[in-house]
């Protein structure tokens, strides 16, 4: 078995083939929504595959059909991870939700994303931040935060400069509007749209590693230098989401989830 291979993980399902890496999230039973232990568990996966020289391209998935259904909202809201959530949000580095999504664009070898069912919320920001983003045309994909009262804080600031528009991701993270693949695609939210993603995926990875792997490196650096954001700009995700988590309209968008006659109060920051 590859050494990358050979941890033991809980939530993901790692495999390697012609030094092509499966990464795939394995929480059907949650649609893949990404608990504190996967951010743990795809943090620590990704630290293994920057120190194998031998891989040469990543693909990263969901088991049952379906990538990343948000952030697991059981581990949020659960009483005794409030002080780790707190942390990660007043801590002048970035956050592990930041790291997790980044750390892939930090790789020294090509990530492409494999969409499928849904892709929203924490699962958009964690594909926004690869390097390709393959989609099923059926896939439901949504910047979903702004539903929740939220802003978008795993580094959209990051990962999404220079995939779309500004205009169109302002109008993306301010309505929390579902596209499906299609619709993605033609805003440029993610590179193809495929019936067959996974094998689409792993027909490019396959020719990428028909490339110098250092060529590919370099290209991967080169492009992302050109959208590269300071430190500052990550940490203003953070104070954002910390003004609007104490704010009195986070209550009443949960509220308007469920209730869609709830009024919001008057704007109250500036």
């Amino acid at each position: 078995m590859h050494a990358v291979a050979s941890y033991e993980y809980r939530t993901l399902q790692v495999a390697v083939s012609a030094n092509i890496l499966t990464v795939t999230l394995n929480r059907p039973h949650k649609k893949n929504a990404m608990s504190f232990e996967v951010v743990k568990e795809l943090i620590a996966v990704a630290g293994h595959i920057s120190k194998d020289k031998t891989l040469r391209a990543v693909i990263l998935n969901g088991v049952g059909g379906t990538f990343c259904a948000g952030i697991d909202l059981g581990d949020l809201n659960n009483p005794s991870n409030q002080a780790y959530a707190l942390w990660e949000l007043i801590k002048p580095w970035q956050s592990s939700f930041q790291r997790v999504c980044l750390v892939w664009r930090e790789l020294p070898i090509p990530v492409i994303a494999v969409l499928e069912g849904h892709c929203i919320g924490a699962g958009m920001q964690l594909a926004l931040a690869c390097d390709i983003r393959i989609s099923h045309p059926d896939c439901q994909l949504s910047i979903m935060e702004a539903k929740w009262g939220l802003v978008p804080d795993m580094g959209l600031t990051q990962s999404a400069l220079g995939v779309v528009p500004a205009d169109v991701l302002k109008e993306l993270a301010m309505t929390a509007r579902m596209l499906d693949g299609e619709q993605a695609c033609a805003l440029g939210l993610v590179s193809h749209c495929h019936d067959t993603p996974l094998i689409q995926a792993q027909a490019l990875a396959q020719e990428l590693v028909q490339r110098s792997p250092d060529a590919v490196l370099a290209s991967k650096r080169i492009v992302n230098a050109m959208y590269q954001q300071s430190a500052l700009t990550l940490y203003r995700e953070k104070v954002w989401q910390m003004k609007l988590m104490l704010g009195r309209n986070r209550k009443l968008a949960l509220k308007k989830a469920k209730i869609a006659t709830t009024e919001f109060a008057k704007r109250q920051f500036r």
